[in-house]
């Protein structure tokens, strides 16, 4: 039997299951939702190096549709705005079209300034100050015009600097942005090298300035790309496999912050509890300065250096004593500073202890629970071969997928914890009376989700292929309870922290993953098939721009490609972007862009 990802959910009257009956109505609740999907189809897309021209132009045909513009016009609006269509909406509705435009960089357009008339005098370029004749000089948008050499070595050095995305026109106090398909032209005719890096840049900064997609931080790393469609607070699974936080790319992380995240694992990774260790157990020799432990009963203690010192004041003495005092040394009195000091210290290191212990023990049996995958297999096996009246086993992989997501919760709620409640973060936004009220909420249901996961975890390695029937059945009715109990927990534990936590805080900069009963959302792979539109739509991109050949081709929306080949479902996106890039081919997106 294959272990499939199909978890139970199901009310508080599925909690305890008395007979048969009760229980094959909460596998039946359970089954109903072994087909769950989001309402509104997958709210993140894996984006390939053979998709990722498909969804720059995707963005870029809304914006040419709405606004009647270029395509390069419409892709330095969406490069200045990072790839938000909805603010340039917005920002068109609030502050309108000439705004919008100036904001950019982008010249406001003119029926004159697209008049392709050819000049036939000569000029003087105002860069080398040399008179050439119009055929080789080049007006842009907002109508500056230079000779093409100069127009040249400015994109040669701006394409070698990295700045490909928004390259502006030369005149002094000039913010408009060149035409693309110019810079194309003239570079390729001396570096045709160039245009390629060019190309790239202008692909990649759909992922690199569009705060809705990243890179996959798989390492090594798999080539896709993410985009999220709602909230940037969330939990993805690209499909190389890699689990992540969307919001800062580490490890999925929630009931974490990635704020608290990043400090835990730093503090983990650091040596500063280490440092804490030796204030609490060591004193500094007063001669050679290095930390000195005591193993012994005595107050008077030796360096290796030779020098003897007091174990309570840590002041150096002489090697006589008896047994209540230091010859010629006297430290009864007490000194307030260095005993908080050394408390505190003592304190601290405890408080920190106790969360890591925890934490590191969680994920220590999240591991060990990982392994179950392949004995849950061969227990199966065992008991489909078996002439038995039971069949159905797939509360065995459900619960076991509900152990791993449980646990998984549970073990990234000790950070929260840790910082949620001590001094270093929040220490400002509540009183300490409030404080001790919300930590004795949180840790009540803290450990009731802990004491239902450990029974979990015993079911489930169970070796029930060795029991007889009814002890089977007894094992399946707790392990379908205990499901159910846990995914309860696990909401109620995330509620608790999102509403009465995090949600009466003053700054809300603490922002967490929320929690979905069916684990991690997979990420489908984007498909978009292009196609010409409507001979309407050709005139109408024609009339704004007469002098562009395929300024009337555009491109539908999303749409899914069914099982044929790419000749059936329309052009493939790899098969696009080597027209679009002018014949020099693929470049491989697993590389990045050379500077």
């Amino acid at each position: 039997m294959e272990v499939e990802d199909c978890m139970s959910s199901g009310g508080e009257e599925d909690y305890y299951c008395s007979d048969r009956d009760s229980l094959d109505d909460a596998l039946e609740n359970e089954d109903s939702d072994s087909q769950w999907a989001p309402p509104k189809g997958s709210s993140s897309k894996v984006i390939t190096k053979e998709s990722l021209l498909a969804a720059q132009r995707e963005d870029l045909r809304r914006v040419m549709e709405l606004l009647s513009l270029r395509e390069h016009h419409a892709r330095t609006l969406l490069i200045h705005y990072r790839w938000d269509v909805e603010k340039i909406f917005a920002v068109l509705v609030e502050k309108g079209k000439d705004r919008l435009f100036k904001e950019a960089g982008l010249p406001m357009l003119h029926s004159h300034d697209l008049d392709p008339s050819v000049s036939t005098c000569t000029t003087m370029c105002d860069i080398c100050m040399e008179d050439l004749p119009s055929s080789e000089q080049t007006k842009m948008d907002c109508g500056h015009c230079f000779c093409n050499n100069c127009w040249t070595e400015h994109f040669i050095v701006k394409i070698n600097e990295g700045q490909s995305k928004r390259i502006r026109c030369m005149a002094h106090k000039c913010y408009a942005i060149c035409d693309e398909s110019i810079i194309r032209n003239l570079v390729g005719k001396r570096h045709p090298d160039l245009v390629e890096k060019f190309d790239r840049f202008l692909l990649e900064s759909y992922i690199e300035d569009n705060k809705m997609v990243k890179w996959c931080p798989s390492t090594p790393h798999c080539g896709n790309a993410i985009r999220v469609e709602e909230d940037e607070f969330c939990e993805v699974e690209c499909s190389c496999g890699n689990q992540f936080c969307f919001s800062c790319l580490c490890e999925a992380h929630s009931p974490c912050s990635c704020a608290m995240w990043a400090l835990w694992t730093k503090k983990c990774k650091d040596e500063s509890e280490t440092v804490n260790w030796i204030t609490v157990h060591t004193k500094p020799c007063p001669k050679c300065h290095k930390p000195v432990e005591k193993n012994g009963g005595c107050n008077l203690v030796s360096c290796i250096c030779g020098q003897a010192f007091c174990w309570l004041c840590g002041g150096a003495t002489g090697r006589d004593h008896t047994w209540s005092n230091i010859t010629g040394h006297s430290c009864g009195r007490y000194k307030e500073d260095r005993e908080k000091k050394s408390e505190r210290a003592k304190r601290d290191l405890y408080r920190y202890m106790h969360y890591h212990n925890r934490y590191k023990a969680h994920t220590d049996s999240f591991k060990q629970e990982s392994r179950l995958k392949e004995t849950i297999k061969e227990k199966v096996r065992i008991l489909e071969e078996k002439d038995s009246r039971l069949r159905d086993f797939s509360w065995v992989t459900n619960g076991l997928y509900r152990l791993f997501r449980s646990r998984r919760a549970l073990s990234y709620s000790y950070p929260f914890a840790f910082y949620m409640f001590g001094e270093e973060l929040f220490k400002d936004e509540m009183t300490k009376e409030d404080m001790e009220i919300k930590q004795h909420l949180f840790e009540d249901q803290q450990q009731q989700l802990e004491t239902n996961v450990e029974k979990l975890s015993k079911f489930i390695e169970e070796p029930f292929d060795q029991y007889p029937e009814d002890r089977i059945m007894e094992i399946r009715m707790q392990v379908i309870n205990l499901s159910v109990i846990t995914d309860t927990l696990c909401k109620k534990m995330y509620e608790c922290i999102e509403t009465d936590l995090l949600g009466s805080l003053q700054f809300g900069i603490h922002n967490i993953a929320p929690y979905y009963s069916k684990g991690i959302e997979k990420a489908t792979e984007l498909s978009i098939a292009f196609h010409a539109n409507s001979c309407n739509n050709d005139k109408r991109q024609k009339l704004h721009d007469p002098t562009t050949t395929n300024g009337g081709t555009s491109e539908e929306s999303d749409r899914p490609s069914g099982s044929g080949s790419s000749e059936e479902s329309g052009f493939s996106a790899q098969k696009r972007a080597r027209k679009d890039i002018h014949g020099h081919g693929m470049f491989d997106l697993n590389l990045p862009a050379d500077v």
